[in-house]
């Protein structure tokens, strides 16, 4: 799809992060938006900013685990638009823990927005988005897609089974005018780490406020950078986008080393402060 002007674009997770700079940017591209998040106040504070740069966004309270939810939003923006032609499953949180004190309830919430969030987004609009003539449908896993890392076992399972969803979801897809790609981001400096819930944190916040400084300063990408290279990706019709030269690293290990790899997770461990 080299030309998004005039196209209709939806993003979830879209009131922080890369989520609100792949609305700013898709709007800059000429993109009408619809954009969903679960909190109002950052998602009227996106549509704003969209709205102030003479862009057009329908917002929609959304829990993108509740398959309902996601498929009334997709109603509403067919209803509203008449017509999508690219939709992004951005919406994600991280929970750390080891496997061993990881709760069921903390995990199955990771996977509930993680995984089947990416789950109902697709299966909610993907029967529209094969009428069209062209269409991308983009979901983001993590550099954590490739790498399993201790302590992120809940954030490693679902961003893993995004991978193997999206990768099946391209052969499905083969023949029709629909591009499904897997966003592999590295480290990008949001406030996902800040606001994630952590077994290893809950009564210590110094310990908290230490990893998330540590994981800012180590992030080498910023949410702005980020949202440019998927938008590129996504007008050069790419499957894979890597986003971030940590991203580029940990995929040419992974794929030289496929279990090798494991011997540098301490390292990487140690730089995030855990």
């Amino acid at each position: 799809m080299k030309k998004l002007e005039g196209k209709v674009a939806v993003v979830t997770g879209a009131a922080s992060g890369i989520g609100r700079e792949l609305a700013a940017g898709l709007a800059g591209e000429g993109c009408r938006l619809a954009l969903s998040d679960v909190n109002p106040r950052g998602l009227e504070e996106t549509a704003g900013m969209i709205a102030s740069r003479g862009g057009q966004a329908l917002i929609g309270r959304v829990n993108v685990a509740d398959r309902k939810e996601m498929f009334d939003f997709a109603e509403q923006v067919i209803s509203n638009y008449g017509a999508i032609d690219i939709v992004i499953n951005n919406a994600g949180i991280v929970y750390t823990s080891t496997i061993e004190d990881l709760s069921y309830e903390d995990f199955e919430r990771v996977m509930n927005i993680n995984f089947w969030g990416v789950v109902h987004g697709t299966k909610a609009f993907l029967g529209h988005l094969k009428t069209r003539p062209a269409a991308n449908l983009v979901n983001i896993s993590s550099v954590y897609g490739l790498w399993g890392l201790a302590t992120q076992a809940a954030y490693n399972a679902s961003k893993f089974a995004v991978r193997g969803f999206t990768e099946a979801l391209m052969q499905e897809l083969k023949g029709t005018g629909v591009v499904a790609s897997v966003v592999y981001p590295g480290g990008v400096r949001t406030n996902l780490v800040k606001n994630s819930g952590s077994h290893l944190f809950d009564t210590d916040a110094v310990k908290k406020e230490k990893f998330v400084s540590k994981f800012n300063s180590a992030a080498m990408t910023t949410p702005e950078k980020a949202a440019r290279i998927i938008i590129s990706g996504i007008k050069s019709d790419r499957r894979r986008i890597r986003v971030g030269p940590d991203a580029v690293l940990f995929d040419i290990v992974q794929r030289i080393f496929p279990t090798g790899y494991q011997r540098l997770a301490p390292y990487v461990i140690r730089k995030m402060g855990l």
